[in-house]
């Protein structure tokens, strides 16, 4: 960034009251370095607070997921009785409690249940749980024999690389990494009869992504030590699990509880340390962030140098810098004003390129920023409200009396059932399905699972049609089923087969429907037919029309095409959904559609 406003004024001051430029530029930078330390104390110290009420809701969070399997009353049971008693239910019931608690929260390694009535142990491992293992000598491992050796419910084990508990869980050695370990201890409340031990691994990424936010990268430093000096997080990651030893960390220990910061100078750091102690039940831990003098001054120091420099320079030139400064300064603000009227005008539009690269010119590209986004909003949510709209318009243009359909479509069909005809009925159900569908103007976003019957309806009838000349096939995963997408984007696409792949060419007519879910949570939807295909040249032309604007040739305005499935798909998702289309003239065309699992916030509709 160029000259700051700050530094305009400091130059412009010390020309028009000519000042000793020394004395002004000592006092300068006393108090701007004072300044910066009173501010950074302050500031960081309610961050570092903020961070430590965070991780200790977080640690509380992880430690009392074992009080969930109080609640369960089976799993007590198998607690209390073993699981030899009823081998296959109680096993059952503990692999149940296990995976639901392995489900509850991503960050989840490993977690090792052991049952004291009949020393079995079970663990799950990234979803994998094992069979049943005997643990013998479990008081062998330390974290457990403290535990039932002392009144507390749950113990940390600081960052450590994950193990196999009682050797039942298969670790590569490429997947071993460093993890956080809660172990706790399970009675039976109220009588205090020693149950087991439940141990959760859980991998640092929550921690670290608490502690990301409370430090600046590469400049400052963070550390969050327990009540025995290990490092549980450290910016520098070699660190984390060791032991804190050393000096300033003691002398933080020594300060009174009511201290805030501290400044320390040695041969390995030189600077400010704010520190705060953790709340009850952490209250021995420390969350520490230290920030060099070099950076900490860095402004000041590089603000007293040009002061120097520009004082002498000005003393000289004060008439013209004036001038100079003066308008530059005052002309950005000018031109940031008017645009401001136009906009509360209702004008979204900045007739300016930029300000500068000072604190205005900044604001004027957050202001154009503001704008842009604001337009991209409007747009969106105006295209939106009016394909909605259309879409309505064209069911009530087309619309008789819903009512009255529907109880004419009931009448019929119990006749038809009268008269023993249960093909017409089972057709008629399909019909009165879709019109149902179709006219339901209450939702825009629907489930996968109702898009798909809403297909198998319109398949049906047109497999009446045809007999024996269609065949059609779903192959939908059931992770799809669920999985909330716009209305109307699988039916126009099936109906565009029969309109435009089908014909008297075409001795049997196949249809493919497949939807699946991979592992970039990205929902993959295609339909194939065996259709009359397409040249190259129509290949081309609808992609022309598809992506580049217009109306594909042959489609009614009336009707809900490939153009209109894009049109809302980009709506709702924006550039992170595609559609492609791919066709050859020997017969067969494909549409595919890859959206997100989750659509954009700012677009959706219920």
């Amino acid at each position: 960034m160029g000259w700051s406003i700050r530094k305009k004024l400091i130059i412009f001051l010390l020309a028009a009251t000519v000042l000793p430029f020394g004395s002004s530029i000592a006092i300068t930078y006393y108090q701007t370095t004072t300044s910066l330390n009173n501010r950074f104390v302050s500031t960081n110290h309610e961050l570092i607070e903020k961070g430590e009420e965070e991780l200790t809701v977080y640690l509380d969070d992880v430690a009392q997921m074992s009080t969930v399997l109080y609640r369960y009353t089976p799993f007590m049971n198998v607690m209390r009785d073993g699981i030899s008693q009823d081998f296959i239910t109680n096993q059952e019931e503990v692999r149940r409690a296990l995976a639901y608690l392995f489900n509850s929260r991503p960050e989840i390694e490993q977690m090792h249940l052991y049952i004291d009535k009949g020393k079995d142990s079970y663990t799950n491992y990234h979803s994998r749980i094992s069979g049943r293992g005997k643990y013998e000598n479990i008081f062998s491992h330390p974290y457990y024999a403290r535990l039932h050796h002392s009144s507390d419910f749950s113990v940390i084990q600081p960052p450590h690389e994950i193990y196999s508990y009682n050797h039942q869980s298969v670790i590569p050695n490429s997947q071993k990494k460093d993890v956080l370990s809660f172990h706790n201890i399970l009675l039976d409340v109220p009588s205090d009869r020693f149950l087991g031990f439940l141990s959760i691994d859980i991998n640092l990424s929550k921690i670290s992504a608490i502690a990301g936010r409370l430090f600046t990268k590469d400049i400052e430093d963070l550390y969050i030590m327990d009540e025995n000096g290990t490092i549980i997080y450290a910016s520098k990651e070699k660190e984390i699990g060791k032991k804190n030893n050393e000096n300033w960390f003691k002398h933080v220990k020594q300060r009174p509880k009511e201290g805030k910061s501290v400044e320390w100078k040695d041969k390995q750091f030189s600077g400010v340390i704010v520190y705060e102690r953790f709340s009850a039940p952490y209250k021995d831990w420390y969350i520490v962030k230290r920030i060099p003098y070099a950076v900490l001054y860095q402004g000041a120091r590089q603000t007293a140098l040009i002061n120097i420099v520009i004082g002498l320079i000005t003393l000289v030139v004060v008439l013209f810098a004036t001038m100079v400064i003066s308008f530059k300064l005052t002309a950005p603000i000018k031109v940031l004003i008017a645009n401001m009227k136009k906009v509360e005008k209702g004008e979204f539009e900045a007739d300016f390129d930029s300000l500068g690269n000072d604190e205005i010119g900044m604001l004027g590209r957050h202001f154009k920023r503001m704008i842009d986004q604001i337009n991209e909003l409007i747009l969106r949510e105006y295209k939106l409200e009016l394909e909605n709209k259309s879409s309505q318009l064209r069911v009530l243009q087309s619309q008789i009396n819903p009512h009255f359909l529907y109880n004419a479509f009931q009448s019929i069909g119990t006749l038809a059932l009268k008269m023993k005809a249960v093909p017409v009925y089972s057709l008629l159900t399909s019909l009165s399905n879709i019109m149902r569908y179709s006219m339901n103007m209450k939702e825009d976003i629907v489930p996968f699972d109702k898009e798909l019957k809403h297909v198998k309806a319109y398949l049906s009838l047109q497999k009446q049609r045809f007999d024996e000349q269609l065949d059609f096939h779903l192959n939908v995963e059931k992770a799809v089923e669920e999985i909330l997408v716009p209305k109307m984007i699988l039916q126009p696409i099936v109906e565009n087969c029969f309109k435009h792949g089908f014909d008297q060419q075409v001795e049997k007519a196949v249809i493919h429907i497949n939807a699946s879910l991979n592992c970039e949570d990205i929902i993959c939807i295609s339909v194939l037919d065996n259709g009359i295909g397409v040249t190259d040249e129509q290949l081309e032309s609808i992609h022309q029309e598809l992506f580049q604007g217009g109306t594909l040739e042959g489609t009614q305005r009336e009707s809900i095409g490939l153009k209109n499935i894009y049109d809302r798909l980009q709506i709702y998702y924006g550039t992170e959904a595609a559609m492609s289309v791919h066709g050859v003239k020997e017969g067969g065309f494909t549409v595919t559609i890859q959206i997100p699992r989750v659509m954009q916030k700012e677009v959706e509709h219920s």
